[in-house]
């Protein structure tokens, strides 16, 4: 036997394709309305305005993905001092969007960027001298900027730090610091699949801890968490 369709059914399944539909046709005009109104206030210079544009053609939102467009207006912001610009124009050229790939400015940026305290800036420019890419490789020199970042709470940077004293690059060697640092990025990442690397990386070095040294660890977070 076959069942008969509830009419009610279909009308519910009605109403919600309708209601997305009108969120969609929403959300188009939001995005033209923002484009608009960010179109009009950057042609005035202000710079906020410049880098939203930039991220909008960066990453296609409300516009087709346009990294020529991206770079003038992020170019734009950064000639103003503007930190995020700047160190989105640094992962332009590191990464060679739209643009030759370039470690001399892609580092230019970063450091533009960094020296305002820009978190994701200073990690980028550890990353760079940790891999030595357009400076010689200086692990003291990373983890200063590491840790300048991690401080922010970057997660990415607090790994980084992790990675560096359990290898005793830059640092001494140092599993209660690693552990430490791990267990913070853990706790900060958004991303599962980071945030599983990160804790995946503490319990290693677990391994090699004797209780009393993780539970100094574990303690070294938590005040660290207070400050």
């Amino acid at each position: 036997m076959t069942p008969t369709p509830d009419p009610r059914l279909a009308d519910i399944i009605r109403r919600h394709q309708q209601a997305f539909q009108r969120r969609a046709r929403q959300t188009r005009y939001e995005k033209q309305q923002q484009r608009k109104e960010s179109l009009a206030a950057a042609a005035q210079g202000h710079a906020d305005a410049q880098f939203n544009l930039g991220f909008m053609h960066a990453k296609g939102r409300g516009v087709p993905q346009d990294y020529g467009l991206a770079l003038k207006w992020y170019r734009l912001a950064a000639a103003q001092g503007h930190a995020k610009a700047q160190s989105n124009l640094g992962v332009m050229y590191y990464k060679g969007n739209g643009v030759p790939q370039d470690y001399a400015e892609a580092l230019k940026w970063f450091r533009l960027a960094a020296t305002q305290g820009h978190a994701k800036a200073q990690s980028n420019l550890g990353v760079m001298y940790y891999k030595g890419n357009g400076v010689p490789q200086d692990y003291v020199e990373a983890v200063k900027w590491f840790r300048l970042a991690a401080a922010h709470g970057n997660a990415e940077a607090q790994s980084n730090l992790g990675v560096m004293y359990y290898k005793g690059n830059g640092v001494p060697q140092d599993y209660v610091q690693a552990y430490k640092w791990f267990s913070l990025a853990a706790a900060t990442y958004t991303e599962k699949q980071a945030r599983d690397e990160a804790a995946k990386n503490r319990d290693s070095v677990a391994a090699r801890m004797t209780p009393a040294q993780i539970a100094e660890a574990q303690k070294r977070a938590r005040e660290w968490k207070k400050q």
